[in-house]
């Protein structure tokens, strides 16, 4: 494939997978298109299950949303041959091209899932004007997650077609559920990084400017994702309020001391609760109420140390109201360094690309948070080295925004650089 039309292939995947987004989980068409391409290009598959442990999955749609999802997928052009494998939420793809030469084994990791936000329909949004804006409403790739599975079916393509030239084992890992930080803690309890010397996982805007990069990217912060439920005992409000139990009152307690969990001095935190719902009318005393809870911290020691705090504060205003409670972590990741003798080959990839006018060695500038670091973590622990590199991109608008969309320049960039990455790793051994 010519680099025109690679560029142009680039370009094509992306808009097609951002005309069919995928909330987390349910990547079922996505998944099937990218197995479907790899199976085409020579890799080997390990699919759903096989690279995702289901116990570790946080946060999953439930059976009824996954099976609706199923039909929609067909009817939008999922590969059938594949759904099997992903039919129940599972939908996670490591595709492998093992040259049967010494060397290291590389893995990249490139998500897939998109948000809930309705996209932009106004007429100078780019996507609207050219005809490739989300056909699903209330859903939208808004963070460039369809940008990031087009860079890895393009490096797919270039590996696949200098694989004589190559050595070692290479891996392409693609991980539903990034968004509320769900799926890649299920894909590294599978054992899919085990056996990973190098590991790469990338990003594409993030505020970083256009043609710029960054190679280690190390401003995440661990974070946990908590829906807590409180359940206590409707009455007549006015007729006999005592013999309620009154959720939505256990629910603005706890909101109130939860935002007054004392900080660490260790480093920065953050908690927040998003989102309340409960009762069912003003004269009943309510006996339900939700609350959509998140916690950060620099560290993962600061983020427990928060959530702790959230778990005794929901106790204790349960208990003070008398009412039952519940929580369920629906989304964690992790603090990770990125290792600085990784991102220097990196780096020097990148500087080498003709387009690329500014690299940076290492940002520690808050950044949110990734599930990434599951990954990173147990590469780290096994002895081998990681980092998050991050494309810069002419952005639109910011991430999590309706009118969010990038420079498409960009994509044959990454890619290029990545190829790079694995040329250079494949013969460097990097003193460990």
């Amino acid at each position: 494939m010519t680099v025109k039309e690679l560029r142009e292939q680039l370009i094509t995947w992306r808009r097609d997978f951002h005309q069919y987004p995928e909330k987390g989980f349910l990547e079922m068409r996505t998944a099937s298109i990218v197995a479907d391409t790899l199976h085409h290009l020579g890799f080997s598959l390990q699919l759903g299950k096989e690279v995702m442990s289901e116990a570790e999955c946080m946060g999953k749609p439930n059976d009824e949303e996954t099976k609706a999802h199923i039909e929609w997928a067909l009817d939008n052009g999922a590969q059938e041959a594949y759904m099997d494998h992903f039919s129940e939420g599972y939908t996670g793809v490591v595709a492998s091209i093992d040259t049967n030469r010494p060397g290291p084994t590389i893995a990249l990791r490139f998500d897939m899932d998109a948000l809930p936000i309705h996209e932009s329909e106004e007429a100078n949004h780019i996507p609207n004007k050219e005809g490739y804006r989300s056909k699903v409403p209330n859903t939208m790739h808004a963070c460039g997650h369809d940008s990031h599975t087009a860079m890895g079916l393009g490096l797919a393509t270039l590996i696949a077609e200098n694989k004589e030239k190559l050595q070692g084992k290479i891996k392409l890992i693609f991980q539903p559920a990034e968004e509320g930080t769900r799926g890649a803690k299920s894909m590294t309890s599978a054992g899919v990084v085990d056996d990973v010397d190098y590991f790469i996982a990338t990003h594409i805007g993030t505020g970083v400017p256009h043609h710029h990069f960054v190679a280690a990217n190390n401003g995440f912060l661990a974070t946990s994702k908590l829906d807590i439920q409180f359940d206590g005992i409707a009455s007549h409000a006015g007729g006999k309020p005592e013999e309620g139990k009154n959720a939505l009152l256990a629910a603005a307690s706890a909101i109130l001391n939860i935002h007054a969990i004392p900080r660490h001095s260790k480093g920065s935190s953050r908690v927040n609760v998003g989102e309340i719902h409960g009762g069912s009318g003003r004269n009943i005393i309510a006996s339900h109420a939700n609350l959509l809870v998140e916690t950060r911290g620099e560290t993962s020691e600061i983020n427990d140390y928060i959530k702790d705090h959230v778990f005794s504060i929901v106790e204790g205003a349960a208990n003070m109201h008398q009412i039952n409670y519940g929580i369920d972590v629906v989304g964690e990741a992790l603090d990770c360094k990125c290792s600085v003798e990784l991102a220097e080959i990196v780096q020097k990839c990148a500087d080498s690309h003709a387009v690329i006018e500014k690299s940076i060695l290492e940002s520690n500038e808050s950044a949110g948070s990734e599930d990434a670091t599951y990954f990173m973590e147990k590469v780290q622990q096994n002895g081998g080295l990681a980092t998050y590199c991050v494309f810069g991109t002419e952005l639109a608008a910011g991430h999590h925004n309706e009118k969010f969309d990038i420079d498409e320049s960009s994509l044959l960039v990454g890619v290029e650089v990545l190829y790079q990455a694995v040329k250079e790793l494949v013969v460097t051994e990097i003193k460990r």
